[in-house]
């Protein structure tokens, strides 16, 4: 007689509702810069071939893509602010659709993560406060220390809200099933929300409320283009990634999923290294209440925990995924791995990028 009082606990591998959609696993494709954007900062025939591989995914969550001109801070990275653009990024979601995939665009904005040599006219980067981020801008010639970014006035910050509505409708032209806001990694929505980063002392400064406001003004503009069930949101609540810090990242992190809870978005996306102790991860996932995704360095085992303790609705991976094309379909017949290129990581054409074999190519053990 079979036990239905006990039902199997969900896998990587098992079917799950996210926002609009009903995915065939819960494997998610990180987003994962590349560096191989083309003139323009178009995608590039690669990168089509790229994502099409990887379309077995429960959804492919693409690379940053900068929403602006201002928004840039790394060479060779996709931009969704142009015609160009658009147009390169609607042969990606083509090509994953015809393989039966789901894509979103990661919508960014990387604030003082840039140098003057990126922006328009030369001028400084934008953040919330005149404060350098620790840590080396790289450039083509070399290493050197980030620039002290200009603080944005009061009246300025309304259009950064602009330029991620802009960004939503661009991707909404290009053919993407959602967008996810890029909240993390000590990015411009990231640096508003961290005291670490944030020192103003006007509406969008201060106690955390004032803080969480851009953030929150533009999860309210990109739902408006795109329904709330087709945003998703990115955290990295106890990264010091890009020199973050925040004196209390439960409290601020958990007031932020809270006021997302209200919206109905598709997931929350949350970076916390597998095995961390006393993480804030689970504090959100209880506050934001909807679907939850869990990121950092997760595998098969590690993956399948989080679902059967009820921690994470969805994992994403990143090196996996970037290492092995058909990572579902591997976990599924226990096939082996590819080892991951680090040096082919950043930039280049097509060596690491879209020369991974498939399970099927890779000679068998002996």
């Amino acid at each position: 007689m079979s036990d239905t009082t006990n039902p199997q606990p969900p896998t990587l591998l098992s079917p799950v509702r996210m926002g609009l959609y009903t995915l065939p696993n819960r494997m998610v494709m990180a987003p994962m810069t590349r560096n191989r954007a083309g003139e323009g900062e178009v995608p590039t025939e690669i990168t089509v071939t790229y994502y099409a591989q990887r379309a077995s995914a429960g959804l492919l969550v693409t690379e940053g893509s900068q929403v602006s001109a201002q928004g840039v801070g790394y060479p060779n990275t996709p931009g969704i602010h142009t015609d160009a653009q658009v147009a390169g990024w609607r042969r990606v979601t083509d090509a994953v659709h015809e393989r039966g995939g789901r894509i979103f665009l990661q919508l960014w904005h990387v604030g003082r993560i840039s140098d003057p040599v990126l922006q328009p006219g030369g001028a400084l980067p934008v953040a919330p406060s005149a404060i350098a981020a620790e840590g080396m801008f790289r450039t083509v010639t070399g290493s050197q220390p980030f620039v002290t970014p200009r603080a944005l006035e009061t009246e300025e910050v309304p259009g950064i809200v602009a330029q991620f509505e802009d960004g939503a409708r661009q991707a909404l032209a290009a053919g993407f099933d959602g967008v996810e806001i890029h909240g993390a990694n000590g990015y411009i929505l990231d640096q508003f929300l961290r005291d670490g980063s944030n020192q103003r002392t006007d509406v969008y400064g201060g106690p955390v409320e004032n803080r969480a406001r851009l953030l929150l003004e533009v999860t309210e503009a990109v739902a408006g283009v795109w329904g709330a069930d087709r945003v998703g949101m990115r955290f990295s609540p106890t990264s010091p990634y890009n020199g973050m810090s925040d004196s209390d990242p439960a409290a601020t992190f958990g007031y932020a999923a809270g006021e997302l809870r209200r919206f109905g978005l598709a997931y929350l996306h949350v970076i916390e290294p597998a095995g961390t102790p006393a993480g804030v991860a689970r504090l959100l996932r209880e506050r934001f209440g909807g679907p939850f995704i869990l990121n950092g360095g997760y595998d098969l085992q590690t993956g399948n925990a989080v679902l059967a303790a009820g921690a994470a609705d969805l994992v994403s991976f990143g090196v996996l995924f970037l290492s092995n094309p058909d990572l579902p379909e591997r976990f599924a017949e226990g096939a082996p791995l590819n080892e991951p290129d680090r040096k082919t990581f950043y930039g280049g054409g097509e060596r690491g990028y879209i020369d991974y074999p498939t399970r099927h190519a890779v000679p068998a053990a002996v």
